[in-house]
């Protein structure tokens, strides 16, 4: 996958970052920068094209999500973890997602399909990735969903839903709301940051 790798602090998590459709491996790395500037980062972009546009996964429509090429994709970003932390020396179990819309998607699936892929996750106006299928559980994981009430993209409900799914895996949720749509705000950033700074510094 193309990607930034930068190393940091070798006690500190691997922050990888997950953009969303149409972006790239640069985008989220101003945001890791305000979360942590002492992290490692892996900032993978979409194998997936959409008219031009970077994915990680394929789509049939807007909100549906071609589920047979989901699993595959989130198969593959769950063995490239593992590739990427033996080429770069970084703790594949201190590995913390932070994904914005398609990048969230994806990093939720990680956790709809295996048990503790991640250390932790900070979702970005996520969607539920799968629905109708046994989820692993995620004891103590802890999650940060940063939701609209007036998203276009992603209802509130798909954000309320993905809470009570993740908190039935017993991982530990907490949802911050905004009222900017689907845009990624500084306020949200910020939240992600204290949320992150209470756990992990």
């Amino acid at each position: 996958m193309k990607h930034i790798f930068r190393k940091g602090n070798p006690n500190k998590p691997t922050l990888l970052l997950l953009h969303g459709t149409g972006g790239s491996e640069e985008d989220l790395i101003p945001i890791a920068e305000m979360i942590d500037p002492d992290a490692n980062i892996l900032s993978l972009r979409g194998n997936i094209v959409e008219n031009g546009m970077p994915r990680f996964f394929r789509r049939l429509a807007e909100g549906v999500f071609d589920e047979e090429d989901l699993i595959k994709q989130t198969e593959h970003l769950y063995d490239y973890l593992s590739e990427a932390s033996e080429t770069y020396k970084f703790d594949r179990d201190n590995v913390i997602a932070i994904g914005y819309s398609n990048g969230a998607n994806i990093a939720g699936s990680l956790l709809f399909h295996y048990k503790h892929p991640l250390k932790a996750a900070i979702l970005h106006h996520p969607m539920v990735p799968r629905r109708g299928i046994t989820l692993p559980p995620q004891p103590q994981l802890p999650i940060f969903i940063g939701a609209g009430v007036n998203d276009p993209i992603c209802p509130k409900q798909e954000s309320t839903d993905l809470e009570q799914l993740l908190r039935s895996q017993e991982a530990e949720v907490t949802v911050h709301w905004e009222e900017n749509g689907h845009q990624l705000t500084r306020t949200e950033v910020l939240a992600a940051k204290h949320w992150y700074e209470e756990r992990f510094k």
